[in-house]
């Protein structure tokens, strides 16, 4: 009678594995500002190959032209916009510095008045003690008295974003030199699914960047223009912020409808007019994230909600401000390897595709019934 012995439980590899993902995760911590800065490269040279493709297929520029003019289409864009948009909004926000100790002692009595009509809130509200409405203009104030830093601090960031070009361009000329490597660290029957994985993530990075910056366009111009229609002091200014803070969803909009309201309380009729404020922000919002947004952005970027607001308080908590910057697209990409490795690759047992199978997204196929 035969009787199988009991296996033995290896200790080895669950203990070697423990300690390679403890040193992962700690390598992970400690360089997390690197590879932020890859990140966006990788960002930077799907938006640049995408650019590329449209010149290639739309305007027929001959292939080996195609990545150099989209470098060059994008540096005279960003020449173009820095020459139309960044000399009002100097003169504007230097206008709204000068300005800014009068909005703040307005606010300052606004809050006074409102604390003596509710005197539950004096317990809460020292008068004489509103860090919070101070601190916008501490902060600026402070930033003067620390020249060196600030010097140094500028020239660190010359030097990431200089390195975030090299990569994106890098990463953009030769994608697959780059693919290749981390598709050979993967077993050899896995490696076309890996190779299927890679197109994936490449698409949905790339509808999320076009529709991104689409979206940031749009609203950045309703803005500004229904900001100048109210009459809004520094209306291109705040345009300009609320595209710009489009990127953060959900909170970089709340911060970009409040704050010109806040700017209309000291006028006449200032209640109404940042009643009408916060109405034009949330009509533009509710525009731009109900018809623009979806006609712009592909359905392989169709992030619920609450995951987004997930996404962004963690990532945020975890990388700090610069981290607010690759919320999203961080959360696309957990997505699609959650939807294809997790999903269809472990419970579907998707795992193995045909090596001769064309490189796109590998989803079951369709019963076409009979």
């Amino acid at each position: 009678m035969n009787s199988e012995a009991p296996r033995r439980f290896k200790y080895a590899p669950a203990l070697t594995a423990t300690v390679l993902t403890v040193l992962l995760l700690w390598l992970v911590g400690s360089v997390d500002d690197v590879l932020i800065l890859l990140f966006l490269g990788v960002l930077l040279a799907v938006y640049l190959n995408a650019l590329a493709a449209a010149l290639r297929h739309r305007l027929r520029v001959p292939a080996r032209l195609a990545f150099p003019s989209a470098i060059a289409v994008s540096l005279a864009a960003l020449a173009l916009l820095f020459t139309i948009l960044v000399p009002p909004v100097v003169a504007q926000s230097q206008q709204l510095v000068k300005l800014l100790p009068q909005y703040i002692d307005f606010w300052q009595n606004t809050l006074q008045t409102t604390i003596a009509r509710i005197p539950a809130l004096a317990d809460t509200i020292q008068p004489g003690q509103h860090s919070i409405v101070l601190a916008l203009y501490n902060q600026l104030t402070s930033t003067l008295h620390n020249v060196v830093p600030q010097v140094f601090a500028g020239i660190h960031a010359l030097i990431d974003i200089f390195a975030v070009g090299v990569m994106a361009i890098y990463l953009a000329v030769s994608p697959a030199t780059y693919t290749d490597i981390a598709e050979s660290l993967f077993p050899p029957v896995r490696r076309p699914f890996v190779h299927h994985l890679f197109h994936e993530l490449g698409d949905t990075l790339r509808a999320y960047i076009v529709g991104q910056l689409l979206t940031m366009t749009v609203l950045g111009i309703l803005s500004a223009i229904g900001l100048y229609l109210l009459g809004v002091p520094y209306a291109l200014t705040f345009g300009v912020f609320s595209g710009l803070a489009a990127i953060v969803p959900f909170f970089g909009t709340l911060l970009s409808t409040t704050v010109p309201a806040l700017f209309v309380l000291n006028t006449p009729d200032g209640p109404t007019r940042a009643m009408l404020v916060l109405g034009l922000g949330v009509v533009i919002h509710l525009i731009e994230g109900n018809i623009v947004a979806p006609m712009v952005m592909s359905r392989k970027v169709d992030l619920p909600p609450v995951l987004s607001i997930l996404g962004v308080l963690i990532v945020g908590e975890l990388l700090g401000p610069l981290g607010l910057l690759i919320a999203v697209p961080t959360l696309a990409v957990v997505m699609v390897l959650v939807r294809r490795v997790l999903v269809h690759g472990v419970y579907d047992g998707g795992l193995v595709v045909d090596p001769d199978a064309p490189a796109v997204a590998s989803d079951p196929a369709p019963s076409t019934g009979g």
